[in-house]
């Protein structure tokens, strides 16, 4: 083959390289300095001076490879397309010159002129139709964001409100709480002394001798069960292990008589005999059975009701005697006169009924045991409830806080609270045999349609989990994590990754399992169509 032949692929290229514009394949922000000066040129990186002429000649003299930008004799570079008409595009160096066109250079630059045909027109009246498109959909998505961001606002001025009323209650209820625990005391002390008096009664004296009896009793009832266990455990040993061939009458006659006693069939004896046995045992157990007098407990009640009335509050009992045995019709309208006083007034008028109260006590007027004693309880039960009442209201405070923390947390309802009116919204989509359901912010499912059991694909975990995404950032919020569902059989926790886009509606579109247990949820959303004002001003320049 003649050698000129082996040159002929090159000739374009190596002409082109010729022909080829300096500030070809530069992009428009690096032109300016593609500019000689006395006929040389400074490389880039400052690294070394050429000639001009030596700027895009097919040949690399730049370590960094700037001198030969539209020809792709240097590795590692970028080749420009200006694409007039649509949206200029680099494309790797290696690609410059290589006989294909390069779909990303719709002009052709790519190649020596006249090898692709420029469609940058086509291209981009098309981008341009899908763009407008885009547009269109983000302007009407975004408006309903929109609405998602105001009811946030709404949700945070409520719940600011909330915060404050309970605030304003708390302090109040507090206060309430304080003077009835002041009153609990001083009556409780009161009480006390009184209750101290009423334990030297004969009747609490005698009551808690009869209690301390009965549990003696107990404890000793309980020794001799023991015991009769142990001697019924060893007869029914020596029952099982004697020889009755053997004439050792005292051994028989103790079998015998535990057998009878326990109502037991004879060892050794026909079947027969031994129900005829059991038939003779059963009459003499009946005969055994005493009536009892009225009142008194059975072995059962014994058993199982003793502990409780040994349990029994003997103060509690006394108090309740008290207040039954005492007649309390004349002091009752000095303690419900306060039920009809407002609030304010209520201090004082305690203050004035307790001197009140102890004059008439001094003149034996009115007993004060009973009213002392009911008083305390009336107190104390106004207290308790008082102090339910605070720690109500503190739970609501604390869970309207957190709520409001959450609000707009960039890992729970984003920074503007966007995310917060599709909290537990569900979006659904039926594959033939499945309905599978994601509740945004709270649980995944997989419904069968035809019987069986729905399983958990998983709950909310989080959002983006890529380490590379900023969060917070609009991409962070395209995906979701839903976690630690039903064990598959043999396999993994069932898992749900949720990949969202701008929408006009909030829509499940796709369900793949990708693994096994492991699945793949495509939707759209309006939370995620950002106004177009925060479209990045690059590409604006570009359109």
């Amino acid at each position: 083959m003649h050698p000129l032949l082996l040159l002929a692929p090159l000739l374009p290229a190596l002409a082109a390289g010729a022909d080829t514009p300096k500030t070809h394949g530069v992009p428009p922000s690096l032109v300016s300095k593609y500019q000689p000066k006395d006929k040389t040129w400074t490389c880039l990186d400052g690294s070394k001076t050429i000639p001009w002429a030596a700027v895009n000649d097919d040949y690399c003299d730049c370590q960094d490879g700037s001198d030969e930008p539209g020809t792709g004799a240097c590795p590692n570079t970028l080749f420009y397309c200006v694409n007039d008409g649509h949206i200029g595009a680099n494309i790797p160096s290696t690609r410059v010159n290589d006989g294909l066109c390069e779909p990303a250079c719709c002009d052709g630059s790519d190649e020596p002129a006249g090898v692709c045909t420029n469609t940058c027109a086509e291209v981009g009246e098309a981008h341009r139709k899908e763009q407008e498109a885009v547009r269109k959909l983000r302007k009407t998505g975004s408006k309903i964001r929109s609405t998602y961001i105001a009811f946030a606002q709404k949700e945070k001025k409520r719940l600011e409100a909330e915060i404050e009323k309970s605030e304003k209650e708390i302090a109040v209820r507090e206060k309430e709480v304080a003077r009835l625990k002041n009153i609990v005391d001083r009556t409780e002390s009161l009480s006390a002394e009184v209750l101290e008096q009423k334990k030297k009664s004969p009747l609490y004296t005698s009551i808690i001798t009869h209690h301390n009896a009965l549990k003696s009793l107990q404890r000793e009832h309980k020794k001799h069960l023991e015991r009769e266990k142990q001697l019924g455990d060893i007869l029914d040993a020596l029952r099982r292990g004697y020889n009755p061939n053997y004439q050792d009458m005292a051994v028989l006659e103790a079998v015998r008589g535990w057998e009878y006693l326990a109502g037991l069939p004879h060892i050794g004896e026909a079947e027969s005999e031994e129900g005829s046995d059991e038939d003779e045992a059963a009459p003499a157990k009946e005969e055994e059975k005493e009536e009892l007098e009225e009142g008194a407990w059975t072995a059962l009640q014994l058993e199982h009701q003793l502990d409780g009335l040994l349990n029994t509050d003997h103060v509690s009992l006394l108090m309740e005697h008290d207040t039954f045995a005492t007649n309390g019709d004349a002091e009752s309208l000095l303690y419900d006169v306060k039920a009809y006083l407002p609030d304010s007034l209520v201090p004082q008028y305690e203050a004035l009924r307790d001197t009140l109260v102890s004059w008439l006590q001094g003149l034996k007027i009115i007993k004060g045991t009973s009213s002392a004693a009911a008083e305390a309880t009336r107190a104390r039960e106004a207290y308790n409830d008082a102090e339910h009442s605070l720690d109500l209201a503190r739970k609501e405070l604390e869970t309207a806080q957190e709520d409001l923390k959450d609000l707009f947390d960039p890992t729970g309802f984003g920074t503007q609270g966007e995310w917060k009116k599709l909290h537990n919204t569900c979006l659904s989509k039926d594959t033939g045999d499945y309905i599978y359901e994601v509740c945004l912010f709270e649980e995944a499912k997989q419904k069968p349609k035809h019987g069986g059991s729905t399983f958990s694909l998983g709950r909310f975990d989080s959002w983006n989990p890529s380490p590379e995404v900023e969060e917070g950032s609009p991409e962070y919020y395209t995906k979701q994590v839903y976690a630690h569902g039903t064990r598959c059989w043999n396999g993994p926790e069932r898992n749900v990754k949720l990949h969202l886009t701008c929408g006009t509606e909030n829509v499940l579109l796709t369900v793949a399992e990708l693994e096994k247990c492991e699945y793949l949820f495509t939707g759209t959303t309006p939370a995620l169509c950002l106004p177009l004002e925060e479209d990045g001003k690059s590409g604006k320049d570009e359109l």
